[in-house]
């Protein structure tokens, strides 16, 4: 039996060097989340020593500590995409053939992308519970450990002017950020006034907010003197294992966990063998994730402060203050591709939660091109007969709210022959918000259906789009956002033909302009509609067969940045 076992990217000094069990040798490359890497090394040397082969031939393990987002973006762009927040990763990074995320939330962003990334296996080994975590003396101030609270608490102490200070790790770039964030923007609930309470809450954490985990806990107290205390991090979602980490190092202010209800969506580290990955190495994937499965893998989790994938936990774990009960928690067995973090969870509900961060703290152009067509009357059983131009005027209102001084934002308005023959009109061009906001909400008044007007579809969206790159800003995602509810019908208008064909003349990689359709209704054709977006160098079509849910469909819009620089 020949095996090897490489970890780290090391020789780990264990080799095996008899011949008889096994021949050859298949190398497996894992990338595994950071924090789980020691486990899944000691539990590899194990199954090799143990006679670890497939179909008798030998296996060489390799794994190597990579964080998720790293991870995601390099997979992104081996897909021609880029995930909110992440930036555009060079192709030349290295996909493994196993990839451990720390959550299934990133693989659920990847395939709302990419469609064509579709892992196998998908069976999560490990969990760690999402919690909020406050120095001790700060969560004594707000009832722990004697009550128990929920995130509506926290939300409403956040909007509500305390001292409480709060922040989070980019969600765009952290799963346990991005699982706090959805359990705050629930508990606010619905309606005009839980609106303004998440856009609060929003605004307040992106204020305490880091690019890096360890930046941020670098912000909570180092100990109780009041010099440190002022100013200090109060609280922050992150995971179990953050809170034990940190703990281990002995600060003199440890941080207590505290388990929110309701308890939002556990990291549930999915085993992820990669789509390119052939049977030889698929079968040497299955027998590595069986031996992460075995009871002695939930013993080298917890010395790593991790339970295993039920929620339970292994001999001397760690439990940071406030701990849940061993079988607490928000882990459950998982079996599927998605894992525990997609419990309740689709792309979308993600994608909006990221749209409304992404509109408060990621610098960005638009250009916003409403249908004001006859057809824009239409009214919406389902948003007690309203028509669709109120919902989309509450959409673009929406949007103002969140999108951060940092943006600039303009108006159009198109149907037919709006300015002489042009079928469109501009209403304010784009103007940075710290000048211009209160112009841009009085202008979406403006967007009111003309009477009989039909829809100049193509040659507003050309127009739209050479408006945009003409002003084009960098270090700004550039984009046009074109609102519509039908087909073109513009018979002085130009061709799809000549739309796709001047659209792809000015493609021009140096200014790329994102061009986004928002399809209202059931009207619209989504093959025109596609076949515009795909002329340009990024952007997607996003329909809202009911009209109703226009404004969570634009949260999706705002989200999706592939191909934005």
């Amino acid at each position: 039996m020949a095996i090897v076992v490489v970890l780290a990217g090391t020789w780990l000094g264990y080799r095996s060097l008899t011949d008889k069990d096994c021949s050859g040798e298949v190398k497996l490359n894992v990338a595994a989340a950071t924090e789980l890497t020691p486990a899944v090394e000691r539990a590899a040397q194990q199954w090799t020593a143990d006679g670890g082969a497939v179909n008798g031939t030998c296996v060489a393990v390799t794994v190597t500590g990579v964080s998720s987002p790293t991870m995601a973006s390099t997979i992104a762009a081996k897909h021609g995409v880029t995930l909110t927040g992440l930036g555009a990763a060079g192709k030349s990074g290295t996909v493994p053939d196993v990839w451990i995320a720390d959550s299934s939330t990133w693989l659920m962003r990847l395939r709302s992308e990419a469609s064509g990334f579709q892992p196998t296996d998908g069976k999560s080994v490990a969990s760690s519970p999402v919690v909020v975590a406050m120095p001790e003396a700060a969560a004594k101030e707000v009832g722990w450990p004697d009550r128990q609270l929920g995130w509506s608490d926290l939300s409403k102490k956040i909007t509500t002017g305390t001292s409480l200070r709060t922040g989070i790790v980019d969600p765009t770039r952290d799963a346990a950020g991005l699982a706090g964030l959805l359990a705050l923007g629930q508990a606010a609930g619905t309606g005009a006034e839980a609106k303004a309470q998440q856009v609060g809450v929003l605004r307040a954490l992106a204020a305490g907010s880091s690019s890096l985990r360890e930046d941020l806990l670098q912000k909570f107290p180092a100990s109780s003197n009041p010099a440190d205390l002022a100013g200090s991090l109060s609280a922050a979602p992150l995971s179990e294992e953050d809170v034990i980490a940190y703990n281990a190092n002995k600060p003199e202010m440890p941080l207590a966990a505290l388990y929110l209800d309701p308890k939002p969506p556990a990291l549930d580290y999915p085993f992820l063998v990669m789509p390119e990955v052939d049977l030889t190495k698929a079968g040497a994937a299955t027998g590595l994730r069986q031996a992460l499965e075995q009871p002695s893998f939930k013993n080298e989790l917890a010395k790593v402060g991790l339970r295993s994938a039920d929620g339970t936990v292994g001999a001397d774990f760690a439990a940071p203050l406030g701990a849940t009960p061993p079988t607490g928690g928000s882990a459950a067995p998982s079996s599927g591709t998605e894992g525990t973090a997609a419990a309740g969870l689709d792309a979308a509900s993600i994608n909006r939660v990221l749209g409304s961060w992404a509109a408060i703290t990621l610098p960005g152009r638009v250009l916003a091109v409403f249908d004001v067509s006859g057809s824009m009357k239409t009214k919406v059983p389902s948003a007690n007969n309203v028509d669709r131009a109120t919902l989309m005027r509450a959409a673009a209102v929406q949007g103002l709210t969140l999108f951060d001084d940092k943006w600039a934002v303009g108006t159009w308005v198109f149907s037919t022959q709006m300015d002489g023959d042009k079928p469109y009109k501009e209403i304010v061009p784009i103007t940075p918000l710290t000048s211009g906001r209160s112009r841009l909400q009085e202008s979406i008044n403006q967007v009111v259906p003309k009477e009989g007007g039909n829809t100049g579809l193509y040659d507003t969206a050309l127009a739209a789009y050479k408006s945009v790159q003409d002003t084009w800003v960098a270090g700004r995602v550039n984009s046009v956002l074109l609102f519509t509810d039908g087909k073109n019908e513009n018979a002085d208008g130009i061709s799809r033909d000549t739309l796709i064909a001047e659209l792809k003349k000015l493609a021009d990689p140096k200014r790329p302009v994102r061009m986004v359709i928002i399809g209202i209704g059931t009207g619209v054709d989504a093959d025109e509609l596609q076949a515009i977006t795909a002329a340009t160098s990024a952007g997607g079509v996003f329909i809202a067969p009911d009209p109703a849910k226009i404004s969570e469909i634009f949260l999706e819009a705002i989200s999706s940045r592939s191909g934005a620089r």
